[in-house]
């Protein structure tokens, strides 16, 4: 397939739980990409919030909504997306993975890592989406490098999604303060990330635990991440990258969107 059908593969920060709900400058943003993006066949989605010691793949054919968080408002809790699955896409996700072992998992369905943005992006629901576990047993640089396998998937109209937080460091999070200035710490490292981005400069993001204090500060657990390196090991040489959504919630959590294509 030439480049210029190629769907782009996009990193995606999604934050609060409550975006679902929200009308604001992130969820504007995200229901303008579903706009402008090419419409995909179907989306595959790796979410931070399915870090499991194993690499799973969704496969049923109507996957669930999850609830996956405490403390919030009915309303959030009684959200569905009732996105239809893919399990030829699950059984193709399986097979480029080779020879990782791929469970076909019927239990999980969709977590709020990929509906709170998708039913802004595709509120109608009518697109199929699958997910794709985080194995918590296998380091950065094993994420990225399997991740690779995938990349036969933008060539077929499948739109590649990671979905974590570039910054995500909760306990330093300003629950229920307005307008709180991102840490110095936070500040840095998204604009380290960003100019290894623009350049092209993988490497030092796949080995982000050498990146210093910032960096650690910043992914003090790997979980948020992760779904990152997945999106950049599709890049294909010369893509452009750029950043569809900007900005910083609670002081310190990433709000970045990563584009390739």
């Amino acid at each position: 397939m030439p480049h210029d059908t190629r769907m782009p593969a996009i990193f995606l920060g999604h934050g609060n739980p409550m975006n679902a709900l929200r009308d604001n400058a992130y969820t504007r943003r995200w229901a303008a990409l579903g706009a402008a993006l090419p419409q995909p066949r179907a989306v595959l989605s790796i979410s931070a919030h399915w870090y499991v010691p194993a690499t799973a793949v969704t496969a049923n054919a109507q996957p669930r909504t999850i609830h996956d968080f405490g403390g919030f408002p009915r309303e959030l809790h009684e959200m569905q997306y009732p996105a239809p699955g893919a399990p030829e896409l699950a059984a193709r996700v399986a097979q480029l993975l080779a020879p990782v072992p791929v469970e076909l998992e019927h239990g999980w369905g969709l977590d709020h890592g990929t509906w709170s943005i998708l039913v802004h992006m595709y509120p109608n629901a009518d697109i199929p989406v699958i997910q794709l576990s985080i194995d918590e047993t296998k380091d950065a640089n094993w994420h990225h490098r399997s991740a690779r396998q995938l990349a036969a998937l933008r060539d077929e109209g499948i739109l590649i999604i990671g979905s974590g937080n570039l910054v995500h460091n909760l306990h330093t999070y300003a629950w229920g303060r307005r307008g709180v200035e991102p840490y110095d710490w936070a500040v840095r490292f998204e604009t380290r990330a960003r100019e290894l981005l623009l350049v092209r400069d993988f490497a030092p993001l796949v080995a982000y635990e050498t990146l210093g204090r910032d960096a650690m500060l910043s992914a003090p657990t790997p979980e948020h991440y992760l779904p990152l390196l997945y999106v950049l090991a599709q890049h294909h040489e010369h893509e452009p990258v750029s950043f569809p959504v900007e900005g910083f919630d609670g002081g310190s959590i990433s709000m970045l969107a990563v584009q390739l294509g």
